[in-house]
């Protein structure tokens, strides 16, 4: 391993009203790899040409949770996220090697979820038996499309016909719980065209789909050359109609763009949104973590570019930041009003200290334009609508 040096994370107290309490603790591992760059993903991934250094990186992982261990404080793990990247180019060895030694250092929780994003192309398809063997118990498959010529224009790798093949390559493999990953408002992508692809995922059977908008971010190539995406009142349609078809196939809309079975809601994002906190760890890797003691919750991000993050000499720490006073509120706000059924109020004071009081005026006024429900801490319909419009009221 290296033998980097450990960086403090320590930080000036923020404000709270009264003491934290301890959430659940998961653990985010990124891979930031990819067979190719999509020209719309703005996550930190990187196209490799031959190779990547598979072995050297599992090492770094493992030293870099080392050094964060101290955030653990006593805790099990909750659920595990292999996110890129695509990390199902790493083999089935090197990532039942890592969730191996990561239970020696963190007890795991019982029944503890523990999900590997997936590409739809055969290389990956015909690891998934082995990725089951090695510890992983949910995927999280990147269909996006069923459609030939909308994979070739979001520069998908994968074909229609892997893209078909994963779902059903996934349950021989003895998967029960896995997501698929759809995309609507595509290039050029009719309303017909948009459910037919929800329609076909929907026959799989899956335990979870994942139904979001493609959106164009900022250094991505489809920032720089804009393709034609269909009229706003084309994807609200398509918006419309996914969700009322998706909830007549029993499928609950949990989450902003989150739909599953019943029991099956995707409990490492459920902890994101209900404030619990995550390590990070890998190239780019964001955590969150509370510190009772010390009255105090931080956010972490790792060193991003893999080169850097795998050389000895430099930190896998990048970046450690109080959530200040004046954020907290919102922060908290941002995640957990994304969940269709919302919060309790007491989880608003265990996770961030924060006393209702606080904010008791803010939620009065948004309760008086119908925005969000009484005694918890939930929007109406209305409010959901208008989320953005809500979480402007927590600005401070």
């Amino acid at each position: 391993m290296n033998s980097k040096s450990t960086t403090s994370i320590r930080a000036t107290n923020i404000r709270t009203a009264s003491p934290l309490t301890l959430p659940p603790l998961s653990l985010y591992i990124h891979i930031p790899w990819c067979l190719k760059k999509c020209p719309y993903c703005d996550f930190n991934s990187h196209a490799f040409e031959k190779s990547f250094p598979e072995q050297n990186y599992i090492e770094a992982l493992l030293e870099d949770l080392q050094i964060d261990l101290p955030y653990v404080q006593g805790r099990t793990l909750h659920s595990i996220f292999i996110g890129g990247g695509t990390p199902s180019l790493f083999s089935p060895e090197s990532l039942a090697k890592l969730l191996t030694k990561i239970r020696s250092f963190i007890p795991f929780a019982e029944n503890m979820e523990v999900t590997l994003e997936a590409n739809p192309g055969t290389f990956e398809q015909n690891k998934f038996a082995e990725f089951r063997a090695g510890g992983i118990n949910r995927l999280s498959i990147g269909i996006q499309s069923f459609q030939p010529s909308f994979l070739k224009k979001l520069g998908r790798v994968h074909s229609g016909k892997e893209a078909l093949l994963a779902a059903e390559i996934a349950q021989q493999a003895g998967f029960t719980n896995f997501n698929l990953d759809l995309m609507f408002g595509l290039p050029e992508q009719t309303s017909e065209q948009a459910i037919n692809d929800l329609k076909q995922a929907i026959q799989f059977n899956p335990s979870h789909i994942s139904w979001y908008q493609l959106t164009i971010e900022p250094n991505t190539v489809f920032f720089s050359k804009p393709p034609v995406l269909p009229p706003v009142l084309a994807i609200e349609s398509m918006h419309d109609e996914g969700i009322a078809l998706l909830e007549d196939e029993n499928f609950k809309r949990y989450e902003i763009s989150a739909f599953s079975q019943a029991g099956q809601q995707a409990q490492h994002n459920l902890n994101y949104w209900q404030f619990g906190d995550y390590l990070g760890i890998g190239a780019g890797a964001h955590g969150k973590i509370s510190l009772p003691h010390e009255n105090q919750i931080l956010r972490t991000r790792k060193t991003r570019q893999p080169q850097a993050y795998l050389d000895p000499n430099k930190s896998y720490l990048s970046e450690s930041t109080p959530i200040s006073e004046q954020d907290l509120a919102l922060e908290f706000m941002m995640n957990a009003l994304r969940l269709r059924e919302g919060v309790t109020m007491a989880m608003l004071k265990e996770r961030t200290g924060i006393d209702l009081n606080e904010i008791s005026s803010i939620l009065n006024t948004l309760r008086n334009q119908g925005l969000i429900q009484p005694d918890i801490l939930c929007t109406t319909s209305k409010g959901y609508n208008l989320l953005n419009n809500v979480l402007q009221a927590f600005m401070i």
